[in-house]
């Protein structure tokens, strides 16, 4: 190729200050191509897959977190309004507790109160008994007998029940028959309240009259008895009620006025004011005794067979005799 006049040096330096400058920068070329590159593609996209599941469990769990902030709020709440009803509960019991107290108080109170009404009730026993102490009470007059003196009729016939000729003569403060007046034939008669002016001659009446029972005036059977309070008649009644008991455990008793029950038991001696009192003191009397014989039976009186002449009399009159000691003890009921 003919080379110019004035361009062949310019085209050498040019030439060589682009080798220069490749020398310098390089052409940046590709890597070649790895032997493993599909394989490692494979396992980045297993990795991807994985990291999408981990973060979708995340965004779960995150939810399910947001869920228990919100039951958390609510649960605060609740524990909250739940303090404020113990709250409430704990001042309620707070005046509860005054007011059992101030209860407590008012029964102690009404504990003293009623022992002392109990006692005034007891004195005021004692006083209407006091006040009756000179009153005879005669039952079995019939109605209208007395006439029309009724303290006349008894001041005569006092001494003729009782056989005492009273010095100085029966004195009354009054006389008069208990209850409604009744038609003469109808109904069971009256009785009638005699008080005495003197507590001796009362007491004298009513001696014999214990030692001789029901007294008689003609046909008349007439019973002469203390005149007591309500109070006091029912007690008596209740001690009497005993009297069973007391002779089956073989105990010596006696009933006192106005309303006492004296015992003795193997020679201790004690005093009842209560029947209550008593009826325990029988049960444990009742409770130490020894128990009842069992009575065996033998093959004769499983089968039926009559028992000898002289079995069959003795078992009569050992029956007889039982039924006699009820029918006495009935009696003295």
């Amino acid at each position: 190729m003919p080379r110019g006049k004035g361009t062949g040096k310019p085209a050498r330096q040019l030439l060589f200050s682009e080798a220069l400058r490749q020398q310098k920068h390089p052409p940046t070329q590709d890597p070649p191509p790895h032997p493993h590159n599909a394989s490692d593609n494979m396992a980045e996209g297993s990795q991807g897959a994985s990291m999408d599941c981990i973060l979708q469990e995340i965004s779960a769990v995150g939810r399910k977190l947001e869920g228990m902030d919100s039951a958390m709020v609510a649960l605060t709440a609740e524990t909250r309004s739940i303090r404020l009803e113990i709250a409430g509960f704990q001042s309620q019991i707070s005046g509860l507790d005054q007011r059992v107290t101030t209860v407590e108080t008012q029964v102690a109170s009404w504990t003293d109160s009623g022992q002392e009404l109990m006692y005034l009730r007891s004195k005021m026993t004692d006083l209407e008994d006091r006040s009756r102490r000179n009153n005879i009470c005669l039952s079995g007059l019939p109605e209208g007998i007395e006439g029309t003196d009724l303290i006349t009729f008894i001041r005569d016939i006092l001494p003729k029940l009782t056989g005492i000729t009273f010095d100085p003569p029966l004195e009354f403060e009054r006389v008069h028959r208990l209850g409604p007046k009744r038609q003469e034939g109808k109904g069971r008669p009256r009785s009638i309240i005699a008080c005495l002016l003197r507590h001796g001659q009362t007491h004298q009446i009513l001696q014999i009259a214990r030692a001789q029972g029901p007294l008689r005036l003609g046909t008349l059977e007439i019973r002469l008895s203390a005149d007591f309070s309500k109070e006091t008649v029912d007690r008596r009644r209740a001690f009497l009620s005993l009297r069973p008991r007391l002779r089956h455990l073989d105990v010596k008793f006696g009933l006192f006025e106005p309303a006492r029950m004296w015992i003795t038991k193997n020679g201790e001696s004690r005093t009842f004011f209560d029947p209550e009192d008593l009826r325990t003191f029988l049960d444990r009397l009742q409770e130490q005794a020894q128990p009842m014989e069992t009575t065996t039976l033998t093959l004769q009186d499983i089968r039926g067979d009559p028992p000898k002449a002289a079995g069959r009399e003795g078992q009569k009159s050992g029956t007889s005799n039982k039924w006699k000691e009820c029918r006495d003890r009935e009696d003295n009921v």
